[in-house]
């Protein structure tokens, strides 16, 4: 279904729809009439609350027909559908042509782009000291332990932490502002990695550029909420997931094989040269998508044209808006608010330990290839680069399949449920990425520890990022249907989870390998995954339902 006849746009014009706008008077037709009107609140999400139609945490009715059943048809006839009138909008967009639901898809579209290729910036940049993993302990006379456990892993942890600092700033200045002198930062820390003299040096830099460039990693869920309706969000979010997820890889496969002839530094300043791109196209193209649905009337803009752009991006216009949106205590706090709930908790430390594994195999498995027997299998630096080929074919893959499988399972789920989607609808999708989880780490475990053909490396890597990549958007989807209005600390905890689960894996995996083998190492992390698996995904299918009722955000 082409994208341009799932959402209606209010503006007749969709280039008219994509330059600033005042908002016009709600009409009658709409649910916006009734903020403010007859003593009512002027929150638009108590109006919907008060109406009888405020959808639940988890749970959205779809279906136009099921909606005159549930709210009346006097106010179903006032939810906007798509063109096709099958589906009704969630959010619904308001009557505002600035709204980003009422953007063209053209606008929308280069909007994720633009976002994609910045999330992809702080893992391609982490991933730039596993390529020179050799060259840089040659370069400070030390060993690639040291490298790794120095550099490598602080750099991966600090990517958590950095994102709910992100968040923080977001909630109360704006995500356009926060993008922006995240990477322009970033990008400062990163020329500190090209230049640096010592390996002390080179580790700070190194950290403290991921700390600051993995805010795109957290605006993510934000903005393709606020960009698309319901029914296209799972398949945005595999876009965007995507990126960040393939981007450790691209380092190692492509600038990997540089390095021997030009040196780690060069390869660092062509990393510089990428999120330089990033920050230029984030000047010029990126647009502001935090709209507050909830403020109506929606505060005018103080100013228009190329000032308005500028105060947007370097953040006044959100020094003006923070009047209107969270407290400090609430942007502080708001993350653990989510953190304490049981289904929030169950599915986090899931995906903390699937997606860690999968970092722990990207540091690692340039020290099993190119290290020489028996530990490794003595690949040249060539070598070590061409196999990252295997999980870049792999997440794309992941990517195409699970563009399509998402929308097909929640279709046909919403049908047999009478028109209302479910959170837990998400879910089914790990099952289908488990036995992959499992026979791709195994398989590779296997690989290592038998000495197996390169085939084995790469049908077993393959396999284990095919599912990485389905499990996170299953988990990314889930979280956002349960806490629709928190996806800024979703995308923050998951960040933080994945990172945290990465951090601890590459000290022990090389010297337990040793110890017990590969085999052993890989195979007990497949169990590990497949049990949390059990203890998780089937659990919250049965209880979910009533933990989401009972353990809900309350505004």
């Amino acid at each position: 279904m082409s994208e341009k006849h799932d959402n209606v746009s209010t503006a007749s014009d969709p280039e008219l729809a994509a330059q600033p706008q005042d908002k016009p008077e709600a009409t009658h037709d709409h649910i916006e009439h009734f903020v403010g009107a007859a003593g009512g609140s002027r929150k638009l999400w108590a109006v919907q609350e008060a109406q009888g139609f405020k959808p639940d945490d988890g749970r959205l009715v779809v279906d136009p027909a099921e909606a005159r059943v549930e709210y009346g048809e006097e106010i179903a006839s006032r939810l906007k559908t798509n063109r096709k009138g099958t589906k009704i909008l969630w959010p619904q967009p308001s009557d505002d042509p600035n709204d980003p639901q009422n953007w063209s898809p053209t606008k929308k579209n280069l909007q994720l782009l633009i976002l994609t290729m910045a999330s992809f910036v702080p893992d391609f940049c982490s991933g730039l000291g596993i390529a020179g993993l050799f060259s840089l302990a040659e370069t400070f006379n030390t060993t690639t332990d040291e490298i790794n456990n120095l550099t490598s892993n602080w750099s991966i942890f600090c990517l958590g932490p950095g994102g709910i600092a992100a968040v923080m700033l977001i909630k109360r200045y704006g995500r356009l502002p926060v993008l922006f002198w995240s990477q322009l930062i970033g990008l400062g820390f990163l020329i500190g990695c090209a230049v640096a003299p010592s390996l002390h040096t080179f580790a700070a830099m190194r950290i403290l550029n991921a700390f600051f460039s993995t805010a795109p990693q957290c605006v993510g869920l934000w903005t393709v909420c606020d960009l698309f309706p319901f029914h296209l969000q799972a398949r945005k979010l595999n876009t965007w997931t995507m990126g960040f997820i393939i981007s450790p890889f691209v380092s190692p496969f492509l600038l990997g094989l540089m390095i021997p002839t030009q040196g780690w530094r060069n390869a660092y300043w062509v990393g510089v040269a990428y999120v330089a791109l990033v920050v230029i196209l984030i000047v010029f193209f990126m647009e502001e998508t935090m709209y507050d649905r909830d403020v109506v009337p929606f505060p005018e803009r103080p100013t228009t044209g190329l000032r308005y752009r500028i105060e947007t991006l370097i953040g006044i216009t959100g020094l003006k808006m923070a009047k209107y949106r969270c407290s400090w205590w609430e942007s502080l706090s708001s993350w653990l608010d989510i953190l304490w709930r049981p289904h929030a908790i169950l599915i986090i430390l899931y995906c903390a330990v699937v997606f860690g594994f999968s970092i722990g195999i990207n540091v690692t498995n340039a020290v099993f290839t190119g290290s020489p027997p028996p530990l490794g299998y003595g690949f040249t630096a060539y070598g070590t680069s061409a196999i990252y080929a295997t999980p870049i074919v792999a997440v794309i893959i992941g990517e195409l399949v699970g563009r399509y499988l998402n929308d097909w399972i929640a279709d046909r789920l919403i049908k047999r449920n009478s028109g209302v989607f479910l959170a837990e609808f998400r879910l089914w999708t790990c099952y289908i990425a488990m036995p992959f989880f499992i026979g791709g780490f195994v398989l590779l475990g296997a690989a290592f520890e038998k000495k197996l053909s390169v085939a084995a490396i790469v049908f077993g890597w393959g396999l284990a990022q095919f599912a990485v990549l389905i499990n996170t958007v299953a988990v990314y989807s889930y979280l956002n249907n349960c806490f629709p209005t928190r996806q800024g600390e979703v995308s923050a905890l998951i960040n933080l989870a994945r990172t945290l689960g990465g951090f601890a894996i590459p000290y022990y995996q090389v010297p337990y390998a040793l110890s017990a083998g590969p085999l052993t190492v890989f195979g007990m992390e497949a169990g590990v995954g497949f049990g949390l698996f059990l203890v998780t995904v089937p659990v919250l299918q049965v209880y979910g339902a009533r933990l989401r009722h009972n353990f809900s955000v309350k505004k």
